[in-house]
């Protein structure tokens, strides 16, 4: 492979040296022009229009896009981002014409075909960017030729094959972007040559194999992204060497063993992700060295063990997101230190003990996450203190004592999951109006007391769950105000009297559930206006009268039960 490139750089030196004369510095910019308008001319009419709309007049170093030397050769090529795209194809735009080019920039078009190979003419060019196209086939391996590239981005296109190693040959590469392509094969075992670089994404291809340990030796490196590939082996312990970087992304890959304690070395890495892979054994102690991490994704890996008490040194972290793993113990009291985070995730684990009540020290929490676990205990009360909080779910524990008296006021609370608990409260205290709410699930629970005119004012509100709780009174008729609900579900409780004509308003209402209660009197007429309804179980209580006519209104309904009456 070699001796190919040294036969390539010989023959295009021995062609420079033919054409020379050629190329005076007169006839230079005159080439150019009749290359591009050559190139035009080869193009679909409605690319024609919009080139002949830009490059007005004879002097080509005018054209929009076009940028020249004091010699009048054309020095940079900016051509995309307008409101219609180039389309077509590179072919028959001669790049032997364009000697003195340093910036080729095509991004955003409607490009098609292979990238040329006579793109290895443009021996002086530094940055080339022909990502958003829809450029094919194989990266060409005389880009190898182009020995002063900075910068090269092709991602977003449909280009396939494999890496080409001739590309190690760029010594003064500083990004490279190959993203959301189709390349398959293994990264170059000895990527490590590109030892000026400081930006490298591979992500969204399919490449497997493993990642070189050669990546170690990427001193420069700052950004390495590698998420949605196939790659597979444990993540090189020789990461940690390169202490510039400041985001990793290997997510959605297939990588095994352990996360490597060397990773605390990275001093300056801000951003981690590693969600969704095989990784197992514990997170190592040494994670809390990352002072400057600002968000961790660890989820949907075979992670066990405890989270370290270190993770309480994170004092920088916003977003941490454990979930879908295997850890046990209990959440560590240090997490109450990290008082900049707004995302804690840790559901779908194995976590036990107390619930930490130094989580009420998270006042920037805008989603708490810790269903599904072994958690006892009660909530931390201040879980709202700082009135961002969005998401909160702690359903399919063992906790106990009261509804967080927070939440009463937590107007910014949009999705809300306490089920599968043993929680306690009067929920007419435990909750207020919340003009953003759109699920709440409160099943399965201890919960008592009447419910709250309020719920009608939930105006986006599309789900409400109490079922299986110890609630008593009556369905207040403001509930109908709450035009949104899809699904109210208030079974297995102590409630009576009869249901409000009122939710006949409710005419998004798919799911409307009140067995195992103590209604009484007729069931409503107006129960036909759900015409969207598919479920009505209405079974188990003091029901009477005759069945409404107008239920055959709702021709949705696929599950009915009024079993259990009278």
């Amino acid at each position: 492979m070699p001796s190919f490139s040294i036969s390539f750089k010989l023959f295009f030196f021995l062609l420079f040296v033919a054409s020379s004369h050629a190329f005076s510095s007169k006839t230079i910019p005159s080439r150019e022009a009749g290359a591009l308008l050559k190139w035009k001319a080869s193009l679909p009419s409605d690319t024609q229009t919009l080139l002949s709309s830009l490059w007005g007049g004879s002097n080509h170093c005018n054209w929009t896009g076009i940028t020249c030397n004091n010699a009048g050769s054309i020095t940079k090529m900016v051509l995309g981002e307008y409101e219609l795209k180039l389309r077509g194809t590179l072919h028959n735009l001669n790049f032997f014409y364009f000697p003195n080019l340093i910036w080729l920039q095509l991004r955003n078009n409607s490009l098609y075909g292979s990238i040329p190979s006579h793109i290895g003419n443009l021996s002086n060019l530094n940055f080339l960017d022909l990502s958003y196209n829809n450029f094919s086939g194989n990266i060409p391996l005389e880009i190898s030729l182009l020995e002063s590239l900075y910068l090269i981005s092709l991602s977003d296109n449909s280009i396939i094959g494999s890496i080409p190693r001739e590309i190690l040959n760029l010594t003064k590469l500083h990004d490279l972007d190959l993203s959301h392509n189709n390349l398959f094969g293994s990264i170059p075992s000895d990527i490590g040559r590109l030892s000026s670089l400081s930006i490298l994404f591979l992500n969204q291809n399919h490449l497997t194999g493993t990642i070189p340990t050669s990546i170690g030796d990427l001193q420069n490196l700052s950004q390495i992204m590698l998420i949605e590939n196939r790659l597979n082996g444990s993540i090189p312990k020789e990461i940690g060497r390169i202490r510039s970087l400041w985001i990793i992304d290997f997510s959605d890959n297939h990588l095994s063993g352990p996360i490597p304690a060397s990773i605390g070395n990275l001093s300056n890495l801000k951003f981690l992700y590693l969600w969704s892979n095989n990784l197992s054994g514990s997170i190592p102690n040494e994670i809390g060295m990352l002072k400057p991490l600002f968000d961790l994704q660890l989820s949907d890996n075979s992670l066990t063990g405890a989270i370290p008490d270190s993770i309480g040194n994170l004092t920088n972290l916003e977003t941490l997101v454990l979930h879908f793993n295997g850890l046990s113990d209990s959440i560590p009291t240090s997490m109450g230190n990290l008082n900049k985070l707004s995302m804690l995730k840790v559901f779908q684990n194995r976590l036990s003990g107390l619930v930490p009540q130094t989580l009420n020290n998270l006042t920037h929490l805008q989603s708490l996450q810790l269903s599904d676990n072994h958690l006892r205990g009660s909530l931390p009360e201040n879980v709202c203190l700082g009135g961002l909080l969005t998401h909160f779910a702690a359903s399919n524990n063992r906790l106990t004592g009261s509804i967080p008296s927070s939440l009463r006021n937590c107007t910014s609370l949009y999705r809300v999951r306490l089920d599968g608990n043993h929680l306690t409260g009067n929920i007419s205290e435990a909750f207020g109006i919340y003009p953003n709410l759109n699920f709440i699930s409160l099943s399965n629970n201890n919960i008592f007391g009447e419910l709250s005119p309020n719920w009608g004012q939930c105006h986006n509100l599309t789900n409400l769950q109490i079922s299986n709780n110890n609630i008593s009174g009556k369905i207040p008729f403001e509930l109908g105000h709450a035009t949104q609900l899809k699904e109210l579900d208030l079974s297995s409780n102590h409630l009576n009297g009869e249901i409000p004509k009122e939710l006949g308003k409710l005419t998004t209402m798919s799911r409307l559930l009140l067995s195992g209660n103590q209604f009484s009197g007729k069931i409503p007429s107006e129960i036909g206006l759900l015409s969207k309804l598919e479920q009505l179980d209405l079974a188990s209580n003091n029901f009477s009268g005759p069945i409404p006519d107008d239920l055959g209104n709702c021709f949705k309904l696929f599950k009915l039960n009024l079993s259990k009456n009278n």
